[in-house]
């Protein structure tokens, strides 16, 4: 039976959220009807905006631009500063209302999940008439539109819900993905970033039709092991599971949110170091090992992502770890500056098992025995005793070795 998925976006968030708060305190008016945005600090010409109403949109005001170049568009626009406490509990209202209905919810960010709705579509019905079932509820009882995408994957269920905003119902089954995504823009296609579509373009590739009738092994030189990927994903093939805080039981993760936005990827690498540390630590500690390694990230617009890779050999080696964690980083990253970075390990298994040959085996045993004498020396002596050379100026707190 094919899955059916919705992915749940809030309509303008930030802009959203700040106006009902607004109203519920006696603003006048409602601040999504006027020239507004909610930016940065103003006194910095670096601040820039977060969200914008629709008639800011619509003089030209677009997300991530500098205040300073929005009040030129517009003269009479007002800026609102951001409320991230507010934020937070506005969108734990809505995963609490949306957790109603089904256990199988995935945060991808502060304002959008994702619901495996086949898991209970034998109790609500026709997944299209509950989807506007759902949307009005969350408008009647939290204040604020939302859009639902529905499809047969998390990929097209994303991107359905973008198709058209506000307060919309979309659906791209694998039916109608030749019609409504294969004319598309490759920029559109979810997954491919501001770096990456100009690369399809000097290709010839100008649309997901184009990506999705392109053989894998002609982009191979430009993309490497992503070149699959990318075409798959033109095709609407996405077989990631809807994954719950709650459905990962047994996985070991490390998250650190950075002290500022870093788009420098040597410094990125370094906080992948010390959570790959932090990580093996505490998988030796429980004597396991991961067949799966995921990375997850976070961006300044609270917008986050989780790529994983499943390994051939399990692991609990620190540099095997960080290796793989690079690999899946280097894949995923779009060059934006990244809030939040993390670590998880998953898969976890007693068996120690390789599929390379005995020479390898012995190295990668000396290697496990390598990094328990460390992890004893830390414990011991405090973390600082000894480090890899790529963790001297890191700045995440390891507080995990004082457990």
């Amino acid at each position: 039976m094919d899955r059916i998925i919705f992915h749940i976006d809030v309509n303008n968030a930030f802009l959203s959220w700040t106006a009902i708060d607004l109203l519920n305190k006696g603003y006048k008016y409602d601040i999504r009807n006027s020239y507004a945005v909610i930016g940065g600090d103003e006194t910095r010409r670096s601040g820039i905006v977060l969200a914008k109403s629709t008639p800011a949109k619509k003089v030209g005001i677009y997300t991530s631009e500098t205040l300073y170049s929005a009040r030129k568009k517009c003269k009479v626009l007002k800026v609102y500063p951001p409320n991230y406490k507010l934020y937070g509990e506005m969108s734990q209202k809505l995963f609490e209302l949306l957790s109603k209905y089904s256990p199988d919810i995935e945060v991808a960010s502060i304002d959008e999940c994702y619901m495996d709705y086949g898991k209970v579509k034998n109790l609500y019905g026709d997944p299209i008439a509950f989807a506007y079932k759902l949307k009005k509820e969350i408008k009647e009882t939290l204040g604020f539109t939302v859009n639902i995408g529905i499809a047969n994957n998390k990929l097209c269920a994303k991107m359905a819900s973008d198709f058209s905003k506000p307060d919309k119902v979309h659906t791209l089954f694998k039916e109608e993905i030749e019609e409504k995504m294969y004319p598309l823009k490759i920029d559109e296609l979810f997954g491919i970033g501001r770096k990456t579509a100009p690369k399809f373009h000097e290709l010839g590739i100008h649309t997901i039709g184009d990506l999705a009738h392109t053989l894998p092994d002609t982009l191979f030189k430009y993309f490497k092991n992503q070149a699959l990927t990318y075409v798959n994903m033109a095709q609407g093939i996405d077989e990631s599971k809807v994954i719950s805080e709650d459905s990962i039981p047994d996985s070991i993760s490390n998250e650190t949110t950075l002290n500022k936005d870093v788009s420098n990827k040597l410094e990125l690498y370094q906080s992948l170091l010390a959570l790959s540390e932090l990580v093996g630590l505490r998988i030796r500690r429980q004597k396991k090992y991961a067949s799966v390694i995921a990375v997850i990230l976070k961006d300044r617009y609270f917008k986050r992502r989780t790529h994983q890779k499943k390994i051939i050999n399990p692991t609990n080696i620190t540099d095997e770890i960080y290796k793989f964690s690079k690999e899946i980083f280097d894949e995923m990253w779009d060059g934006e500056p990244i809030r939040l970075i993390g670590v998880r390990l998953d898969g976890l298994t007693d068996n120690l098992y390789f599929q390379t040959s005995l020479f390898d085996n012995n190295n990668r045993k000396d290697q496990e025995q390598i990094d328990i004498v460390v992890d004893n020396l830390k414990e011991k002596y405090g973390y600082k005793i000894i480090n890899k050379a790529g963790l001297v100026d890191s700045k995440i707190k390891h507080k995990e070795w004082k457990k």
